[in-house]
């Protein structure tokens, strides 16, 4: 029995996302985000003002959580290597994990869970573009900071130029310090886990990775606590555009497809040729006009016996 669909009840396009088109482009945001973390790391004179004046701000405003920080991560190795490896690892391994398993497990979340991370993380680039800082361990030792990343270098895969593999130094921007994205990430990691998560130990993890990664970034000397606060913000701002950007994102493909449907269009509606001429065939018959070939013009056999012949075989009954 043939299957009808009741009107109102058609399939639905499967609006699926498929990881062969995800992939790419969260590689092509990443690409932009190392490639814009590049473009002001010539400015060091105003990367260094930036820095020596964050650190005025703080001092007015009795902040002063990096110096103790950072002689407690510098003095005490089993701390301060644990901690390098966090800075220089988990970023890379955390949040393409937590985008993997929203994908995989909380689909109807993660197209906007990752629209909120990578316009978090544009909007950091422009930080990084409008304001190059230098982080506190590439200011001036009279000032307090010891750089922990080259003082346990011989410990881990990094050099002593920022996070960066030995070597590879000069493939990035160390001015990019302002805001900490280490921290945006860390807290769009933690706000997913306490969402999504189901078990008590995604809960804790929800809030002990961001709150450890604000430590870690402050205690190894390569960010300032204002870093950190705008990191937050940042991710705070792109929580609140993101829907903007997604119904953007929405109209850009229905333009997209609207122009190409009139030329899918066309391509199936175009009718195949006609060979038969309009003419019809019958049983036993396999090619049109076979009739008037066996006939003639305008003579039609007879179905009945009688008119065949005598010797014509009776029909069947």
């Amino acid at each position: 029995m043939p299957l009808t669909e009741t009107p109102g009840t058609e399939a639905v396009p499967d609006a699926r996302l498929r990881w062969w088109t995800e992939l790419p482009l969260i590689l092509l945001v990443y690409a932009c985000y190392s490639a814009g973390r590049l473009l002001a790391r010539g400015d060091v004179t105003g990367a260094v003002d930036h820095g020596l004046a964050i650190l005025k701000v703080e001092k007015f405003l009795y902040l002063n959580a990096e110096h103790p920080l950072n002689r407690l991560f510098t003095s005490q190795t089993w701390i301060g290597v644990p901690a390098d490896f966090w800075y220089a690892s988990l970023h890379y391994l955390v949040t393409p994990a937590i985008l993997i398993w929203l994908f995989r497990s909380r689909a109807l979340h993660y197209r906007a869970a990752r629209t909120w991370l990578m316009t978090s993380t544009f909007m950091g680039l422009i930080g990084f573009t409008l304001l190059p800082t230098c982080p506190p361990r590439l200011l001036s030792a009279s000032h307090g900071f010891v750089d922990t990343m080259a003082q346990y270098s011989s410990y881990g895969w990094w050099g002593g130029e920022a996070s960066a593999p030995r070597g590879m130094g000069g493939m990035t921007n160390q001015y990019a310090a302002m805001p900490s994205l280490h921290v945006g990430w860390a807290l769009w990691c933690g706000v997913m886990l306490w969402r999504y998560g189901r078990t008590r130990t995604t809960k804790v993890a929800a809030v002990a990775y961001p709150l450890i990664t604000t430590i870690v970034v402050m205690g190894t000397a390569n960010h300032y606590f204002l870093d950190a606060v705008a990191g937050a913000a940042v991710m705070g701002l792109g929580f609140l555009l993101a829907p903007y950007v997604t119904r953007a994102a929405e109209r850009a493909t229905a333009g997209i497809r609207a122009r190409i449907a009139p030329v899918t269009a066309v391509s199936r509606d175009a009718e195949p040729s006609i060979v038969s001429d309009g003419c019809q065939t019958s049983a036993g018959e396999h090619i049109p006009r076979q009739r008037e070939s066996l006939f003639g013009s305008g003579v039609e056999p007879s179905a009945s016996p009688a008119e065949a012949g005598d010797g014509a075989p009776a029909a069947a009954r």
